[in-house]
């Protein structure tokens, strides 16, 4: 039997390399023909030499293609062996549909498909944006086009100017450098370096970037993105600043339509006008209502005018701003802690009204004032230059403080008003039910001599350095003193007495949010204990310790 599976072999072998011999011929004849540019027309044409090179001179509707690329213009120098051009007059590039390139000079390279296009110049890409510059490289390889000399792109939603600029045509990607300036109807940007995708008018901050809105609020901005479209962004430490406020940030989300806004990571909000700083990590805005919310270790600071500053801590701080004086308020809620050098308070809540320079403390408000606590159902304070003026106790109103044996001064009425003079308290006017006990220490405030109980409507306490240094007791006072020996157990308090000065807060627990526990802990050095036998108790009991 003849076998032919070796015949046949060779001779499908022989017929599929004449296959891929003619289909290589093929693909190097399209690829040579994508290459070279050929002229389709002109109305007149004469050769010639240029610098020892033949070309054609074509004069009148000259048309050069080269693949999807057509070249228009008024008159040309076609350089065929070089595979390149120069042409002049109204010159026109289309690319495909989709990008159309004006202007009044052009250099063009087959072999590199570089397109050098000089004097107004009018980059324009279908349904998108149009650029404008004088000085305009185009490669079509990569589908980039690139102005070095000053350049303008414009589309619907804005119109950006730099010195330098490259767009990519594929992904609508246009990258400004030097001297970068975007208009918007709302607001005008300036940086060094900027993206924009002209598809989905989609702004990136690359560089520093300053941002100016028509309502005069200045922004700058590290990173981030902005959609002009949307008007929602997501930006990158950024501060922003108006004539009357300034907010600092690691983070933004804005959302431009809706007017709200988020800050994220050390948030610091100024208030020029009132001296107000606000911190936090997190902060929430909402224009329209005029309303910003700080929280998550929330903190507030208030330069005061005899060269100190007011503290506050709560776990949420409220701004409302208003056109109306009456309306503009500052909330701080839930675990409030004020702190200043004279001046110490805890409150569930308080409220700060700017109108009447009003500070009023509520739900079981302490406040700690050189020595002297003051404690009422409601609590408030008159703020005058900057500095705290008055001081008013309503409802069950309670003062103590201690002398030098530490023994309770106390005075509890309806109500007080307390006056401060050089930020220390110089008086307090007790007004009904009015109740005093005062202990009197010899010349040398080493010995206590007795007790002083009185009981009258109303009654006057002035301060010298703090303490109390005189009383004046009105309307049908009674009066006891009570010798040392004499003085019982539940005689040395009046009804509702609450010595609370454990509470007081500390600089450290408003400003960093550090309580007295942690603080104490952190100062205890770390004990190791090795494993040993627990001790016997020693017979006999043990001894107390003397108060």
């Amino acid at each position: 039997m003849v076998d032919y599976r070796d015949s046949f072999l060779k001779t499908a072998t022989g017929v599929f390399s004449l296959i891929l011999i003619f289909l290589f011929m093929a693909v190097g004849s399209a690829s040579y023909g994508q290459k070279k540019v050929k002229l389709q027309k002109a109305d007149f044409a004469k050769g010639g030499r240029m610098k020892g090179e033949r070309y054609e001179r074509l004069l009148g509707n000259v048309v050069f293609t080269q693949n999807k690329t057509t070249i228009y213009c008024d008159s040309a120098h076609f350089f065929k062996k070089q595979n390149s051009l120069d042409a002049y007059g109204q010159v026109r590039v289309t690319e495909g549909d989709s990008v159309t390139i004006t202007g009044k000079k052009l250099e063009y390279d087959g072999d590199e498909k570089l397109a050098k296009m000089r004097n107004n110049v009018v980059f324009t890409k279908l349904n998108s944006a149009t650029l404008y510059t004088d000085n305009l490289d185009y490669r079509r390889n990569t589908n980039t086009a690139y102005y070095f000399n000053g350049g303008k792109l414009v589309d619907s939603a804005n119109v950006l100017t730099s010195r330098t600029g490259y767009y990519n045509v594929n992904n609508n990607i246009a990258t400004f450098k030097k001297d970068v300036k975007v208009v918007n109807p709302d607001y005008t940007m300036y940086a060094d370096s900027l993206r924009y995708n002209s598809r989905t008018k989609i702004i990136y901050f690359i560089t520093k970037t300053k941002v100016i809105r028509k309502d005069s609020v200045n922004s700058i901005f590290e990173s981030g993105i902005y959609n002009t479209v949307t008007r929602v962004s997501d930006l990158k430490q950024g501060t922003g600043e108006s004539q009357d406020y300034s907010i600092k940030s690691k983070s933004y989300d804005l959302d431009a339509v809706q007017n709200v806004g988020k800050a994220r990571g050390d948030v610091v909000m100024t208030h020029k006008k009132e001296n107000l700083l606000i911190y936090g990590q997190a902060s929430d805005f909402f224009k329209n209502a005029g309303i910003t919310k700080v929280y998550n270790n929330a903190y507030m600071a208030k330069i005061t005018d005899d060269n100190d500053t007011l503290f506050m801590r709560a776990d949420t701080l409220v701004s409302i701003d208003n056109p109306d004086p009456k309306k503009r308020k500052l909330l701080a809620y839930n675990n409030v802690r004020i702190f200043k050098k004279d001046l110490q308070g805890i409150a569930d809540s308080l409220e700060y009204r700017s109108a009447d320079s009003m500070i009023f403390f509520y739900n079981k408000p302490i406040l700690w004032a050189e020595g002297n606590q003051l404690t009422a159902d409601s609590i408030s304070m008159l703020i005058k230059n900057n500095s705290i003026n008055k001081i008013f106790l309503k409802v069950n109103a309670f003062v103590i403080s201690t002398d030098t044996l530490l023994n309770f001064n106390q005075i509890k009425g309806r109500k007080m008003t307390a006056n401060i003079a050089q930020s220390k308290i110089s008086q307090v006017y007790v007004e009904g039910n009015g109740e005093s006990l005062y202990f009197a220490l010899d010349d040398k405030n080493k010995i206590m001599m007795g007790m002083n109980k009185i009981i009258c409507s109303n009654i006057m306490i002035r301060f010298k350095e703090g303490r109390v240094n005189n009383l004046s007791f009105y309307v049908r006072p009674e009066a006891d003193f009570i010798p040392p020996h004499e003085l019982q157990k539940d005689q040395l308090t009046l009804k509702g007495f609450a010595w609370k000065g454990d509470d007081k807060p500390t600089r450290d627990e408003v400003v960093k949010g550090i309580s007295k526990e942690k603080k104490e802990q952190e100062k205890k050095p770390e004990i190791k204990r090795s494993p040993s036998k627990p001790s016997t108790p020693k017979s006999g009991g043990t001894k107390k310790k003397a108060a």
